[in-house]
């Protein structure tokens, strides 16, 4: 009777009736599932799984509730790392000193590889590739910007998010480089002709609301304030309203450079605030692009194949004049 129950449950297994085997897991953790870049990445996420719904793998997309919990997006990932079905990882470090601490902790046996925000120079042997934004770049692309609408300089601000985020202290080093053609100034004061004003850097934290209270606060301190450099779209795309509110009766002094704001991403309604002339120019990443590449870089990874390091995702460019081409079809 055994005999024949085995057989049977082998047989319905044969005839697709038994229980799907699990797959194994390529897990993309991001800094926070409150941020539209990070829903974009999970798109591209998503896209490959439906072409691959046969693959013996499956891409899974998962952080913190918010961008601001850096020790939840550690726990996340020392959490993931601890499942036998996790055959590979992909992380964008909120803060790359603890992520690091963490990867050590772990000691993980899989690959690891970091995606929109890469780990400080001195831990890149913890992971095996970078895939996303040359951030240094699109910063040094915001300055190149900033510099041409204002050739002699003059005060600006930078808006940045995490003082931990490898990435957006890279794009802010571009910035600087960018403006003053020196390397390496952590600070501007009169460098290339521009100068930080007190209180920034400011450190959002990736929040939209707090981005523009920051630039409201700064602006009504500095009335004649020449520059904002925004290292992330986040007043852009994740608080457009107060945006369009604070920034519209600038909008003249914005069309004659008189005022300047260049900005990171082409997120949400950012392409649309380009069109209504109310930033300078953006510089845009590509989060659905690195989304749907992760989980092939990861399974090259896996399957020991030899990967470049970094992988590029490329970069778009929108000015008033542009928005209707800039973006990657």
């Amino acid at each position: 009777m055994r005999k024949t129950v085995l057989l049977a449950a082998v047989a319905a297994t044969a005839l697709g009736a038994g229980p799907a085997l699990a797959k194994k897991q390529l897990v993309i953790v991001v800094k926070g599932l409150d941020n539209p870049f990070f829903e974009a990445i999970h798109q591209g996420c998503e896209k490959w799984n439906k072409e691959n719904a046969s693959s013996e793998y499956e891409c899974f997309y998962t952080g913190p509730a918010s961008t601001s919990d850096e020790a939840g997006e550690a726990q996340i990932v020392q959490d993931m790392l601890s499942k036998a079905d996790t055959v590979a990882m992909a992380i964008s470090p909120s803060n790359a000193p603890l992520i690091a601490q963490t990867i050590k902790s772990a000691n993980p046996s899989i690959p690891i590889m970091t995606v929109d925000a890469d780990l400080a120079k001195e831990d890149a042997a913890l992971r095996k590739t970078y895939l996303g934004t040359d951030n240094y770049l699109m910063g040094k692309k915001i300055g190149e910007y900033i510099k041409k609408a204002k050739p002699n300089g003059g005060t600006i601000c930078t808006i940045e998010g995490n003082p931990a985020a490898d990435n957006i202290l890279r794009r802010a080093q571009g910035m600087r480089d960018a403006l003053t053609g020196k390397e390496g100034l952590t600070a501007l004061a009169g460098e290339g002709g521009w100068t930080e004003v007190a209180g920034c850097p400011v450190f959002t934290n990736d929040d939209g609301a707090k981005g523009v209270q920051a630039m409201t606060d700064i602006l009504a301190a500095n009335p004649k304030l020449d520059a904002f450099g925004i290292m992330g779209g986040w007043p852009l795309f994740g608080a457009p309203q107060p945006y369009r509110d604070l920034v519209g009766p600038l909008k003249d002094r914005l069309a004659k450079n008189d005022f300047v704001i260049g900005a990171a991403d082409t997120i949400g309604d950012e392409v649309a605030i380009a069109r209504d002339g109310l930033v300078t120019a953006l510089v845009g990443q590509r989060p659905f692009e690195m989304g749907y590449k992760a989980p092939s870089v990861m399974i090259d990874l896996v399957e020991g194949k030899k990967v470049d390091d970094p992988v590029f995702t490329g970069l778009d460019e929108c000015t008033k004049d542009t928005v209707d081409t800039c973006i990657q079809k």
